[in-house]
């Protein structure tokens, strides 16, 4: 008998965008496992109740052909974002060089992850169920690519007309943009939920790698900062993109939901003195915007004098990174002043200050998101320990 085996090769157009062969995605050694995770009794709708595996977190490890970094960089997507091969951080979706693949080539081990319930990190209904779903195309269109369109919008804000460097249209039905939708996951809709998932995988995660990184974008802030609150003597840095916010109030475009009355988080940080009650122990007072920016930036919430320090938190040096056209914009400032009262070393890269001009919610997706890696780099440099130039 015959045994007959065929390989299928895709190497034509996808049914949207760009076609894979033109991507380009810096060469790497690939291999995958799974973070976390624990054996729970389940009930099931159909199966009735069962044993199974819950809150395990799919991980991608990336070696490049030439290791020059002694600490790897975990990435952690957003909101309805996985570590998709393409469209997300290796790949743009109009098939450029991506953040990670940047990173790669300059000697950077890349971990990339799907967070718990999202992408190839399995959902069992019944356990943590929560209401899972995604995001509307209109919401994408209005927030993310093409807020300079909708200036009457709900959403709309003033630095939106700045907004010149997402590739193609922004609209649904532009090739790019379809392409990038397309990449968009059902995701847990609780943000509540999802904190609780994200601590263990993350910090298995961290268990396992060791020293590393994080770069964190939009939703995936919360998980950095409880990350580097739980495992700050492996932590060694937290990019910071556009993280869910601002500090203890929700303006964002994210899942919504409860707001961060820990500060940054919902999960508890470790205050000095201790945070025993939110509500009580945190005392909060307005912070007007500084002189001239009274219609660019929005009233902050801050701690009431003399404000509580952050034990762990402070030991991890921060680059916050915000974009000139983002709907971030009105309110990033707001985590520098916290973190000014909280004892954290915090750099503000401000991109439309820096001379990187333009952005929107997805930075290292855009035209120019060479140019913002290569800020995130030089911060690096600077501010964490063991990041030896790469040359070139």
């Amino acid at each position: 008998m015959k045994l007959h085996i065929c390989v299928l090769t895709a190497l034509a157009s996808l049914s949207v965008g760009v076609p894979v062969e033109e991507t380009l995605e810096a060469l790497a050694r690939r291999t995958y496992f799974y973070a976390g995770g624990h054996y729970e009794n389940v009930t099931q709708p159909i199966s009735g109740v069962g044993t199974y595996l819950v809150g395990q977190m799919y991980v991608e490890k990336l070696v490049p052909r030439t290791e020059r970094q002694r600490l790897p960089l975990i990435f952690v997507p957003g909101a309805a974002q996985t570590s998709t091969i393409a469209k997300n951080f290796l790949n743009t979706p109009d098939g450029r060089e991506g953040w990670a693949s940047f990173f790669l080539n300059k000697g950077f081990t890349v971990y990339l992850v799907d967070p718990p319930q999202r992408g190839r990190s399995p959902y069992i209904a019944g356990y943590e169920t929560g209401t899972v779903g995604g995001i509307p195309v209109t919401a994408v269109e209005q927030l993310f690519t093409a807020p300079e369109k909708f200036a009457n919008a709900p959403t709309s804000y003033k630095q939106a007309s700045l907004h010149t460097q997402w590739p193609g249209t922004g609209i649904r039905g532009d090739p790019i943009f379809d392409q990038f939708y397309a990449t968009q996951v059902q995701l847990q809709r609780d943000p509540e939920i999802s904190d609780r998932l994200m601590k263990p995988a993350l910090n298995a995660l961290i268990d396992k790698v060791g020293a590393c990184i994080l770069v964190a974008h939009s939703q995936a802030g919360p998980y950095a900062w409880v990350a580097g609150d739980s495992r700050p003597e492996l932590v060694k840095g937290i990019v910071a993109i556009e993280p869910e916010g601002p500090p203890f109030r929700q303006l964002s475009g994210g899942p919504g939901g409860k707001a961060r009355f820990n500060g940054v988080t919902r999960l508890p940080l470790l205050y000095d003195p201790p945070v025993l009650n939110n509500t009580r122990d945190l005392k909060l007072v307005e912070l007007p915007p500084p002189p001239g920016k009274e219609d660019l930036y929005v009233t902050c919430t801050v701690q009431a004098s003399p404000p509580r320090k952050l034990v762990n938190l402070a030991k991890v040096p921060v680059a916050l990174v915000t974009g000139e056209a983002t709907y971030h914009a009105p309110y990033d400032w707001c985590f520098i002043e916290y973190f000014k009262q909280t004892g954290v070393k915090a750099t503000w890269l401000d991109l439309g200050r820096l001379g990187v001009k333009g952005n929107g919610h997805f930075p290292f997706l855009e035209k120019n998101n060479l140019a913002s890696a290569k800020l995130v780099l030089a911060w690096m440099l600077k501010n964490v320990n063991g990041v030896v130039n790469p040359g070139g």
